[in-house]
């Protein structure tokens, strides 16, 4: 078989139909979070908060605000590393919580927390007893009896009880509940995540491989090998079929699934779209793929923002071509749209077609626009 090369614009399309992001929407947001396999959570709630925005891209007016929460509620949606998840996809992660701090050789990193958690054993007890009997819990509502602070260059220094419930959830100790505003609820992960008698364990090496044809099937296209981040990794190592991509270096793993149907007439449609979606996460993988110029400058002195606290992505077809400047204001009863950023100028058509999708955006939450 002959070496596959894909043009850039089949590969943004194999990408686009990945994520559900073309004609015809889904229907159920259910089906959508176990295609994507991961929804982040993130409560910057500039406009509404990010998973309910990739919801609605995908699903439009047949997604409510709640409609994600209410599976949460059920457990059929459970958070993982910051991340809403399929509740049975729990089964693959299993054998990595049993090996924490991961598979030999360890790193230092992986050394010196296994060190911090080994000589607060004591904390992580009393956080323990402590959910057995009163949970759900906040972080501040939990014992800190740690004997060694942790300490960090950053935001997380001192936080001795939030750092030990994070790597108690990664030692599938402790789960998210619930939310209060935006704090975490946390109890016991036995309680929270499905029978693990119901739903066994898959064997580590078979779990890392299942877990990245997930995510290859979710992606339609991405590296062998990619920038590590933290809670759902951007690569997807050697499965799926090799690839190049038309202008752009290195090897691509493309989903097979999505290579049977390049056949198929790409019916694409306007989407606003989070700045934590999927399709624009992996910045680099963004810019090779789709040439689009992008930031999310939330953390940037307002003088120095190109678009926008919080500006949305807007996908036409396979192309990002813009970026929308809104925010909701909820006291005003309006959807306050700043600006609509044009990366090159656009047709009559595609003015019309974001019009649109603001209009809907607007109605959806609920708000009247306001210019």
């Amino acid at each position: 078989m002959g070496e596959l090369r894909l043009s850039r614009a089949d590969a943004r399309r194999i990408a686009v139909r990945a994520q559900h992001l073309d004609e015809p929407r889904p229907t159920d947001v259910l089906d959508v979070v176990r295609r994507l396999g991961a929804v982040q959570v993130d409560l910057t709630a500039a406009v509404a908060p990010s998973a309910d925005l990739v919801c609605w891209s995908r699903l439009g007016r047949d997604y409510e605000l709640g409609d994600l929460d209410d599976l949460f509620q059920q457990r059929v949606v459970v958070e993982l590393r910051g991340f809403l998840r399929p509740a049975e996809d729990i089964a693959l992660y299993r054998a990595e919580m049993q090996a924490w701090p991961g598979a030999e050789p360890l790193r230092d990193w992986q050394m010196d927390v296994a060190e911090w958690v080994s000589a607060n054993d004591e904390c992580r007890l009393d956080i323990l007893d402590q959910l057995e009997s009163e949970a759900p819990l906040a972080a501040r509502q939990l014992p800190d009896s740690c004997v060694v602070p942790w300490r960090s260059t950053g935001w997380t220094n001192n936080k001795n009880t939030q750092r030990m419930l994070d790597f108690m959830e990664a030692r599938g100790e402790v789960a998210v509940a619930s939310r209060e505003g935006r704090e975490r609820q946390w109890d016991l992960a036995a309680r929270v995540y499905p029978d693990g008698g119901a739903v066994p364990t898959v064997p580590l090496d078979e779990a890392l491989t299942e877990r990245a044809r997930r995510r290859l099937a979710a992606l339609g296209v991405a590296r062998a090998k990619a920038v590590e981040s933290y809670g759902e990794p951007h690569d997807v190592g050697p499965v799926g079929e090799v690839a190049v991509v038309e202008g752009l270096r290195g090897e691509w793993r493309v989903d097979p699934t999505q290579l049977d149907r390049l056949g198929e007439p790409f019916r694409g449609r306007t989407v606003l779209l989070s700045p934590l979606d999927r399709l624009v996460f992996d910045r680099k993988r963004m810019t090779e793929l789709f040439d689009y110029d992008y930031q999310l400058e939330m953390y940037k002195p307002v003088a120095k923002r190109r678009w926008g606290y919080w500006a949305m992505p807007i996908l036409q077809g396979d192309r990002l071509v813009g970026k929308l400047d809104a925010t909701a204001d909820l006291a005003a009863g309006a959807l306050r749209v700043t600006a609509v950023h044009e990366d090159e100028p656009w047709s009559t058509a595609q003015r019309r077609a974001v019009d649109h999708e603001v209009a809907d955006l607007a109605a959806w939450l609920g708000l009247s626009l306001a210019h």
